[in-house]
Protein backbone atom coordinates (compact mmCIF):
# COMPACT_ATOMS: atom_id res chain seq x y z
CA UNK A 1 0.00 0.00 0.00
CA UNK A 2 0.95 3.24 -0.01
CA UNK A 3 -0.19 6.67 0.46
CA UNK A 4 -1.24 9.57 -2.18
CA UNK A 5 -0.64 13.49 -1.46
CA UNK A 6 -4.04 13.49 1.14
CA UNK A 7 -2.51 10.70 3.13
CA UNK A 8 -5.13 8.28 1.94
CA UNK A 9 -3.77 5.01 2.04
CA UNK A 10 -4.32 2.84 -1.24
CA UNK A 11 -3.91 -0.45 -2.98
CA UNK A 12 -1.33 -1.25 -5.69
CA UNK A 13 -2.34 -0.79 -9.48
CA UNK A 14 -3.98 -4.03 -9.82
CA UNK A 15 -6.72 -4.21 -7.08
CA UNK A 16 -8.01 -7.80 -6.28
CA UNK A 17 -11.48 -8.53 -5.31
CA UNK A 18 -12.34 -10.83 -2.77
CA UNK A 19 -12.51 -13.65 -5.26
CA UNK A 20 -9.26 -12.91 -6.57
CA UNK A 21 -10.21 -11.01 -9.61
CA UNK A 22 -8.81 -8.13 -10.98
CA UNK A 23 -10.39 -4.92 -10.54
CA UNK A 24 -9.41 -3.26 -13.63
CA UNK A 25 -10.14 -5.71 -15.94
CA UNK A 26 -13.95 -6.63 -13.86
CA UNK A 27 -14.89 -3.03 -14.61
CA UNK A 28 -14.31 -3.16 -18.46
CA UNK A 29 -15.80 -6.49 -18.43
CA UNK A 30 -19.11 -4.84 -16.89
CA UNK A 31 -18.80 -1.78 -19.18
CA UNK A 32 -17.73 -3.61 -21.98
CA UNK A 33 -21.23 -5.60 -21.59
CA UNK A 34 -23.42 -2.88 -21.55
CA UNK A 35 -21.55 -0.85 -25.00
CA UNK A 36 -21.92 -3.76 -26.60
CA UNK A 37 -25.63 -4.36 -26.02
CA UNK A 38 -26.35 -1.33 -26.38
CA UNK A 39 -23.89 -1.31 -30.08
CA UNK A 40 -26.16 -4.22 -31.23
CA UNK A 41 -29.33 -2.57 -30.77
CA UNK A 42 -27.60 0.88 -32.23
CA UNK A 43 -26.52 -1.11 -35.38
CA UNK A 44 -30.15 -2.79 -35.79
CA UNK A 45 -31.46 0.96 -35.55
CA UNK A 46 -28.57 2.26 -38.00
CA UNK A 47 -29.37 -0.47 -40.77
CA UNK A 48 -32.96 -0.02 -40.24
CA UNK A 49 -32.04 3.78 -41.02
CA UNK A 50 -30.51 2.67 -44.52
CA UNK A 51 -33.10 0.40 -45.51
CA UNK A 52 -36.15 -1.27 -43.40
CA UNK A 53 -35.59 -4.86 -44.84
CA UNK A 54 -31.59 -4.54 -44.24
CA UNK A 55 -30.20 -7.03 -41.36
CA UNK A 56 -28.11 -5.10 -38.18
CA UNK A 57 -25.05 -6.66 -38.94
CA UNK A 58 -25.07 -5.55 -42.93
CA UNK A 59 -24.36 -1.51 -41.46
CA UNK A 60 -20.28 -2.82 -40.62
CA UNK A 61 -20.06 -3.96 -44.18
CA UNK A 62 -22.02 -0.68 -45.48
CA UNK A 63 -19.85 1.33 -43.62
CA UNK A 64 -16.08 0.14 -44.72
CA UNK A 65 -17.12 0.23 -48.18
CA UNK A 66 -18.16 4.05 -47.76
CA UNK A 67 -14.97 4.43 -46.63
CA UNK A 68 -12.83 1.93 -48.57
CA UNK A 69 -14.24 1.64 -51.50
CA UNK A 70 -14.25 -1.48 -53.56
CA UNK A 71 -13.44 -4.59 -51.37
CA UNK A 72 -13.30 -8.19 -52.47
CA UNK A 73 -16.04 -10.37 -50.66
CA UNK A 74 -13.12 -12.67 -48.79
CA UNK A 75 -11.46 -8.67 -47.84
CA UNK A 76 -14.89 -7.77 -46.40
CA UNK A 77 -15.59 -11.17 -44.69
CA UNK A 78 -12.31 -11.16 -42.80
CA UNK A 79 -13.44 -7.57 -41.37
CA UNK A 80 -16.75 -8.17 -40.58
CA UNK A 81 -15.73 -11.69 -39.32
CA UNK A 82 -17.92 -13.79 -40.51
CA UNK A 83 -17.57 -16.62 -42.70
CA UNK A 84 -17.68 -17.12 -46.87
CA UNK A 85 -21.77 -18.10 -46.94
CA UNK A 86 -23.08 -15.41 -44.52
CA UNK A 87 -21.21 -12.62 -46.27
CA UNK A 88 -22.44 -14.40 -49.52
CA UNK A 89 -25.77 -14.22 -48.21
CA UNK A 90 -25.43 -10.29 -46.60
CA UNK A 91 -24.27 -9.41 -50.70
CA UNK A 92 -27.03 -10.99 -52.12
CA UNK A 93 -29.71 -8.99 -49.72
CA UNK A 94 -27.30 -5.62 -50.34
CA UNK A 95 -27.85 -6.27 -54.27
CA UNK A 96 -31.26 -6.65 -54.11
CA UNK A 97 -32.15 -3.87 -52.32
CA UNK A 98 -29.95 -1.82 -54.50
CA UNK A 99 -27.33 -0.62 -52.16
CA UNK A 100 -24.26 -2.48 -54.11
CA UNK A 101 -23.24 -3.80 -56.88
CA UNK A 102 -20.90 -6.90 -57.30
CA UNK A 103 -18.10 -6.23 -60.93
CA UNK A 104 -15.20 -8.21 -61.83
CA UNK A 105 -11.49 -7.24 -60.04
CA UNK A 106 -9.58 -6.03 -62.77
CA UNK A 107 -6.63 -7.24 -60.76
CA UNK A 108 -7.87 -10.93 -61.19
CA UNK A 109 -10.72 -11.81 -63.40
CA UNK A 110 -11.79 -15.04 -60.90
CA UNK A 111 -12.31 -12.31 -58.09
CA UNK A 112 -15.13 -9.67 -57.39
CA UNK A 113 -15.27 -6.23 -56.13
CA UNK A 114 -18.05 -4.86 -53.68
CA UNK A 115 -18.71 -1.35 -54.08
CA UNK A 116 -21.29 0.99 -52.82
CA UNK A 117 -23.90 2.10 -55.93
CA UNK A 118 -25.31 5.77 -55.89
CA UNK A 119 -28.28 5.00 -53.87
CA UNK A 120 -26.46 3.16 -51.43
CA UNK A 121 -23.46 5.65 -51.14
CA UNK A 122 -26.33 8.41 -50.32
CA UNK A 123 -28.39 6.52 -47.72
CA UNK A 124 -25.26 5.71 -45.65
CA UNK A 125 -24.10 9.04 -45.81
CA UNK A 126 -27.18 10.74 -44.64
CA UNK A 127 -27.06 7.77 -41.41
CA UNK A 128 -23.38 8.57 -40.89
CA UNK A 129 -24.07 12.14 -40.86
CA UNK A 130 -26.89 12.29 -38.65
CA UNK A 131 -25.12 9.71 -36.44
CA UNK A 132 -22.10 11.93 -35.99
CA UNK A 133 -24.28 14.46 -34.95
CA UNK A 134 -25.85 12.61 -32.29
CA UNK A 135 -22.24 11.68 -31.09
CA UNK A 136 -21.71 15.20 -31.02
CA UNK A 137 -24.66 16.20 -28.76
CA UNK A 138 -24.46 13.03 -26.23
CA UNK A 139 -20.26 14.10 -26.49
CA UNK A 140 -20.72 17.97 -26.15
CA UNK A 141 -19.41 18.28 -22.86
CA UNK A 142 -16.50 16.30 -23.37
CA UNK A 143 -13.31 17.83 -24.45
CA UNK A 144 -11.85 17.11 -28.06
CA UNK A 145 -8.78 15.42 -26.47
CA UNK A 146 -10.89 12.98 -24.57
CA UNK A 147 -13.13 12.27 -27.67
CA UNK A 148 -9.70 11.70 -29.59
CA UNK A 149 -8.85 9.55 -27.23
CA UNK A 150 -12.02 7.25 -26.72
CA UNK A 151 -11.51 6.72 -30.37
CA UNK A 152 -7.60 5.83 -30.40
CA UNK A 153 -8.23 3.24 -27.63
CA UNK A 154 -11.43 2.25 -29.44
CA UNK A 155 -9.21 1.53 -32.70
CA UNK A 156 -6.59 0.10 -30.62
CA UNK A 157 -9.16 -2.48 -28.73
CA UNK A 158 -10.89 -3.42 -32.38
CA UNK A 159 -6.97 -3.88 -33.44
CA UNK A 160 -6.74 -6.75 -30.52
CA UNK A 161 -10.15 -8.04 -31.41
CA UNK A 162 -9.51 -8.45 -35.24
CA UNK A 163 -6.33 -11.37 -34.12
Amino acid sequence: MHEDGNGDAHRGAHEMTPSGADQEFLALERELTVLLRRARANQGEMAREVHPDLESSAYGLLIRLDECGGQRATELAAYIGVGKATMSRQLRALEELGLIVREPDPADGRAWLVTLTDEGRGRVGKVREARRARYVRQLAHWDRREVSELARLLHQLNGVMEK
